[in-house]
C-alpha cells in the first residue's frame, strides 16, 4: 500500500519519513511490506491509512504547483478519515494527526475487550428501519446505529450477542441481508465512551490551526470552520454515528458537483455514486491516477 507512490515521487516519500519520525517506529516499512497481521492492528491502519492519503494530496501539490486549500471547497472524511481530511485542510498538522490517530486506535481497541464487541452491516436498510432493529436487539445491552453509510447501507454496533440479535432480526424483517464485519471492536457506539475520554485529554494538547477549508463532520454533517468545534466533534465522534451519507448529500447542496477520494481503496468512491448519483466521482491513488486527475485540473 503506498509502495507505488513513495518510489515514484519524493513528496510521497516525505510524508512516511515524517510520520516514521512522528511515531519512532517504521509505519513506511509496515506500510510497504506488511505483514498484514500487523498493519490490521487498528492502531498501525489508523496512522496508515491517513499517511497514505496525504501522500497523494503532497504529491498532487508538489506535481501540479497547487496549494490544496486552492484546489477543493471542502473537505469529509470516514470516520478516521476526518483526522486525515483535517490534516489535509491544513488544521492538523501532520506529526500530530499520526500520534493522534495511533492513540486512537490503541484507545478503541481498548475500551472493549476481544469477543465482547463486534458490527453488521445491514443492506437493504434504511436508517428509521436500522434504528427500530437496533433498539429491539438491545434487549438491555448496547446496538447502535453506528454509520448511516449509503442509501441501503446501515452499520450496527455493539455486544456482540446484541449485534448477533439483530442479524437475526434484520432476516425476519426482511432486509436483504446483514453480515458480521471482520473489526476488531465495536466502533461508533456508547461501548467506545471509554476511548472517548482517552481522545478528549489528548486532544487537549494538540493544536488546531484555522483553515480556509472546512470540513463536513461525521457527527454533524455540516461545515465547520472552528477549530474548537472541530476538537469537541472528534471527541463526541467516537461514540457518535457516522452521517456519511448525510455529508454527501450536504456536499451537493451546498455546490459540490465532483468529489475525489484520495488515498487508498475506493469504498466512498461507491457510496458516494449510490448517494448522489449526479455527483463525478474519482478516486486518486496510484502513480497513474495522480497523473490522470492532474490533467483534469
Amino acid at each position: 500500500m503506498g509502495r507505488e507512490l513513495a518510489e515514484a515521487f519524493p513528496a510521497a516519500r516525505h510524508v512516511f519519513e515524517e510520520i516514521d519520525d512522528a511515531l519512532g517506529k517504521r509505519l513506511s516499512k509496515l506500510v510497504f511490506d506488511g505483514p498484514q497481521s500487523d498493519l490490521t492492528l487498528t492502531e498501525n491502519t489508523q496512522p496508515a491509512l491517513m499517511t497514505v492519503s496525504l501522500a497523494v494530496i503532497r504529491v498532487l501539490e508538489a506535481e501540479g504547483g497547487l496549494k490544496f486549500g486552492t484546489l477543493v471547497s471542502y473537505v469529509a472524511g470516514h470516520s478516521l478519515g476526518e483526522y486525515s481530511a483535517l490534516a489535509a485542510s491544513g488544521m492538523l498538522a501532520l506529526a500530530d494527526t499520526a500520534r493522534l490517530l495511533q492513540r486512537r486506535g490503541r484507545a478503541m481497541q481498548e475500551a472493549v475487550p476481544v469477543g465482547v464487541g463486534a458490527m453488521a452491516a445491514l443492506l437493504g436498510a434504511e436508517l428509521d428501519a436500522a434504528r427500530a432493529l437496533a433498539a429491539d436487539a438491545a434487549e438491555g445491552e448496547v446496538c447502535d446505529v453506528a454509520n448511516d453509510n449509503a442509501p441501503g447501507q446501515v452499520v450496527v454496533s455493539g455486544h456482540k450477542t446484541a449485534v448477533e440479535r439483530a442479524v437475526k432480526l434484520a432476516a425476519e424483517r426482511g432486509m436483504k441481508r446483514a453480515i458480521m464485519l471482520p473489526v476488531s471492536a465495536p466502533f461508533h457506539c456508547a461501548l467506545m465512551k471509554p476511548a472517548a475520554e482517552v481522545m478528549a485529554e489528548a486532544l487537549k494538547s494538540v493544536s488546531f490551526a484555522p483553515t480556509g477549508v472546512p470540513h463536513i463532520a461525521n457527527v454533524s454533517a455540516e461545515p465547520v470552520h472552528e477549530p474548537s468545534r472541530a476538537r469537541a466533534l472528534l471527541v463526541e465522534q467516537i461514540t457518535a454515528m457516522v452521517r456519511w451519507r448525510e455529508s454527501v448529500s450536504k456536499m451537493k447542496a451546498l455546490g459540490v458537483d465532483t468529489v475525489v477520494e484520495i488515498g487508498a481503496g475506493k469504498v466512498l468512491t461507491g457510496l458516494n455514486r449510490r448517494i448522489e448519483p449526479e455527483l463525478t466521482t474519482l478516486s486518486v491513488l496510484t502513480p497513474a491516477e495522480v497523473e490522470a486527475f492532474l490533467k483534469t485540473l
